[in-house]
């Protein structure tokens, strides 16, 4: 799926591929981190879907450029949201101050940004911050797809237990 952000390899016919594929979970394929996980074909027919509707986007190394407003982020604005939401696509270099000058105009302070890192330290390009509350949440989505340096970032809705979950896999 050339240019999208989230790098999926999915094998819908043979499971020894699919094993195979899943044994390149949170490795890098060049200088980008790629997560593989299983998914249903369900998903990665929309995956492709969604695809065709980007439109000309490139990523490479160098930066990006953000995709055409599809179905996928429209739907963002019908999601629920809490106080955390998570960024992907950041720039390996990101720091804390970065982020918060990403989020200029909301109240942000450094213990409520974690950005994640690889058990060898290196970020994975994904940080969760959290808001005062699910409204100041959603308003800061108006930063979603803007950039950080040549990079464009992309925001979710999150919750709690996923930033916990993704700030243990850190330390591990």
């Amino acid at each position: 799926m050339g240019g999208s952000r989230g790098r999926h390899l999915s094998s819908l016919h043979h499971p020894c591929k699919t094993d195979f594929a899943l044994q390149r979970d949170r490795q890098n394929m060049g200088r980008r981190y790629v997560e593989v996980f299983r998914c249903k074909k369900q998903d990665y027919y929309q995956a492709v879907a969604a695809e065709v509707n980007y439109e000309g986007i490139y990523d490479n190394d160098y930066g990006s450029s953000p995709p055409a407003r599809s179905k996928r982020f429209l739907e963002k604005d019908q999601m629920e949201y809490t106080e955390i939401l998570k960024l992907r696509g950041l720039p390996f270099s990101v720091t804390k101050s970065d982020v918060v000058e990403f989020f200029e105009g909301f109240t942000l302070t450094d213990d409520k940004i974690h950005i994640a890192h690889r058990p060898d330290g290196k970020t994975t390009g994904e940080a969760f911050v959290e808001f005062s509350s699910a409204e100041e949440s959603k308003k800061a989505m108006v930063k979603d797809r803007k950039t950080i340096g040549s990079r464009y970032v992309e925001l979710f809705p999150s919750t709690p237990d996923e930033a916990r979950r993704a700030e243990s896999r850190s330390r591990q």
